[in-house]
């Protein structure tokens, strides 16, 4: 029983600094009028090229109210802007403005910054444990998520 309450309480220890230490890192200065919700979203709209809002809102897992709503914040503060497509006017895409994507590198330094951390003095095999591990993990999320309390 002694890993058991080791890892349990690892994880929950875990999942709430998580929670805390991404705001206080993520939030700053420069970023102070925007939350780490805002944040999730600008990492869900990405750099790469314009999102639809349904594949943005399936992506968090949020409806696309939530999503509106969170949008139109970032639009108001300059992170994103939003467009309509030419060939369906329902569908709406939503880009990062350049101070989008300055936000987006902020959020993706502090995810290198935290991987390194964790694997920089771990062997090869110790990682791919380690990553097997939070496959697991993520997996029981997820199966959780779809069947909630039918984990098995």
């Amino acid at each position: 029983m002694e890993i058991y309450e080791s890892l349990n309480s690892i994880l929950v220890t875990l999942f709430n600094d998580i929670l805390s230490i991404e705001e206080k890192a993520l939030i700053t200065e420069e970023f102070k009028d925007i939350s780490v919700t805002d944040m999730h979203i600008i990492e869900a709209i990405g750099i790469t090229q314009p999102k639809t809002m349904t594949i943005i809102s399936k992506s968090l897992g949020v409806t696309m109210g939530t999503l509106t709503v969170g949008i139109n914040g970032l639009v108001k503060k300059g992170y994103v802007v939003r467009e309509r497509s030419d060939q369906d006017r329902r569908v709406v895409y939503a880009s990062l403005t350049l101070k989008g994507h300055k936000a987006f590198q902020h959020h993706m330094q502090f995810h290198k910054d935290m991987i390194d951390s964790i694997t920089k003095d771990l062997s090869e095999e110790e990682a791919a444990v380690l990553t097997k591990t939070f496959i697991k993990l993520e997996d029981f999320f997820g199966q959780w998520i779809k069947h909630p309390g039918n984990t098995k």
